[in-house]
């Protein structure tokens, strides 16, 4: 199984640049996985294709305004910051691990970020990421964070000062809860729900279970193994009290579908909610995982995807190709094509049954 196999030719033009308004009038492509067929609707009709007692799992991660714009102490040069997670440190220093654009930066190095907020370079890791330690700790640190902070919006939309400042709402699912936040990047498709939609969906008896991963650096990056079976998935932060997972367990169980709203809910689901299956979890899930779900994955709880559509060679193209069959997605994603769908982030959606 080779990288290839994932890569699909996209026009430009489909690279969605901003959401459609309201949310819930993007485009939904529904696709059947025993039959090989789909249909075209948009996102508002989603209940037409849920049913009680249906569970809709959903990650409530809050995006962080991760990116900051900084100068050098010594040049006054330019350098831009990306916050992946805070580390453990002595002393409740606030020390995170970064992305840093521009040339590889000195160790040592002070950037300061506001008159009030500076960072200094401590440490360097694989990868090109980068230890920083502020000099900000808790509250008054957050508070600074969401005042010069910017959304990271993904690479492929090219935006303007108008679009980062909407960002704050557009970058950001309904159901994102304040104390859950640790995510660089939105999941994106929980971006289609409205509080209407989600309130029409629980009219329906549906039940919505909240989980929590947070997406790291790593959802940007590139597969780069040519033999996808070498690659390593980078990790993310998984947040799950025991007694939800028993509750999906116990769903599973009882025969009601479990339908997971985007690959991080996936992940949750069969890179953690699984392993408990045979054996009730007695402790809360705070800790990473890397699962790399692709072609000949055994799924053991998830009966339904709804996910956006997923940029060529990505870990995600693997991922719903393992789920609905690498064939079946290469035909509907070429449909979606042909009828100009909304591709990535702020893009259309998909149901996968």
């Amino acid at each position: 199984m080779d990288l290839s196999d994932f890569d699909y030719f996209l026009p430009s033009e489909l690279i969605a640049q901003t959401p459609v308004e309201p949310r819930d009038r993007a485009k939904l492509m529904v696709v059947d996985r025993q039959t090989g067929k789909w249909q075209s609707t948009i996102f508002s009709n989603l209940p037409q294709f849920l049913q009680s007692p249906d569970i809709l799992i959903v990650n409530n991660s809050k995006v962080l305004p991760a990116r900051l714009m900084g100068h050098k102490l010594k040049t006054g040069g330019k350098i831009e910051v990306l916050l992946e997670h805070k580390l453990a440190s002595p002393n409740y220093q606030e020390r995170w691990r970064c992305l840093i654009g521009g040339n590889r930066p000195k160790m040592g190095l002070i950037i300061n970020f506001s008159s009030d907020l500076t960072g200094q370079i401590i440490g360097e890791e694989a990868g090109g990421v980068f230890i920083v330690e502020f000099n900000k700790t808790g509250s008054d640190f957050w508070s600074t964070i969401y005042n010069i902070g910017e959304m990271p919006l993904p690479p492929y939309i090219k935006a303007d000062e108008t679009i980062i400042k909407q960002a704050v709402k557009d970058y950001q699912t309904v159901y994102a809860q304040d104390n859950k936040v640790g995510s660089v990047a939105a999941p994106t498709a929980g971006l289609h729900f409205t509080k209407e939609l989600l309130r029409c969906i629980k009219a329906m008896g549906v039940e919505i279970v909240e989980v929590t991963l947070h997406i790291g650096l790593g959802t940007f990056g590139p597969v780069s193994s040519e033999n996808i079976k070498e690659q390593r998935l980078h990790e993310e932060l998984v947040d799950i009290s025991a007694q939800k997972i028993n509750q999906l367990v116990k769903y599973h169980k009882e025969g009601r579908r479990l339908i997971a709203v985007g690959t991080t809910s996936v992940r949750v689901l069969e890179g953690v909610v699984a392993q408990f299956i045979d054996s009730p979890a007695v402790e809360d899930w705070l800790a990473p995982i890397d699962l790399f779900i692709y072609p000949g994955f055994e799924f053991r709880l998830l009966d339904g995807l709804i996910t956006n559509f997923h940029l060529p060679k990505s870990s995600l193209m693997m991922l719903v190709s393992a789920w609905a069959g690498t064939d079946l997605i290469k035909k509907a994603y070429a449909a979606a094509i042909a009828e100009n769908y909304r591709f990535f982030s702020y893009g259309d959606a998909m149901l996968l049954v």
